[in-house]
């Protein structure tokens, strides 16, 4: 678990194919920048931009995790050399200053405004129509692993649109001033709307 506060920006700084399948999975080497280091172990979780993913070799400031092809197809922003939002996984003493994450993307939305009012950023995304019944103003959304609040939600036929605020803090601290219109984003849904979902959706079929 997670809690969708990032820790510390970090570079993507190899991309090596793990057979030669067409198909075939990832290796990425990460220098973790700021991310404290010692305490991380191999096997243990780290979210980049969002995705929970494991350790599978560390030295020094640098880590390594493999990423495989139905993760790569599911998620974007982890198939290149580049910046990454890092956040290792939750500690039973650790402060929830966020919201508590899965790590799991739930689809994936497009950067469509980014426009600065007065001191903030306006980030709108394009969100798919499956994820717009977990989506509510003042609710909670990750987006590449940042847990942001919902300001305004709109709904279309084919789609849903959010609108969220960006404060000078959250894009000092995380990848998401590099965003421009089109580009590519990871989404989670919060936890709590998914079970709200599931318990309502199982409740009319038994009523």
């Amino acid at each position: 678990m997670f809690t969708g506060i990032v820790a510390a920006i970090g570079t993507i700084n190899t991309v090596v194919s793990l057979s030669d399948q067409t198909d075939a999975g990832l290796r990425l080497t990460i220098d973790a920048g700021a991310l404290a280091m010692n305490d991380v172990a191999l096997g243990d979780s780290i979210a980049i931009n969002g995705a929970c993913m494991t350790v599978v070799s560390k030295t020094g400031q640098q880590f390594c995790i493999d990423i495989s092809r139905e993760s790569l197809n599911l998620t974007c922003g982890l198939d290149r050399p580049g910046s990454v939002n890092l956040e290792k996984a939750l500690t039973l003493a650790d402060h929830i200053g966020g919201h508590l994450v899965s790590g799991h993307v739930d689809g994936l939305g497009t950067v469509i405004k980014f426009d600065t009012v007065n001191e903030s950023v306006e980030l709108v995304i394009s969100a798919p129509k499956k994820l717009a019944k977990y989506l509510a103003y003042k609710g909670s959304i990750v987006v590449n692993g940042v847990s942001l609040t919902v300001n305004r939600v709109t709904d279309f036929a084919d789609r849903c649109e959010f609108s969220i605020n960006l404060i000078p803090h959250t894009l000092q601290m995380t990848t998401l001033k590099y965003l421009h219109i089109g580009d590519k984003v990871n989404l989670e849904i919060d936890l709590i709307a998914r079970y709200v979902e599931r318990m309502m959706s199982v409740g009319q079929m038994v009523g």
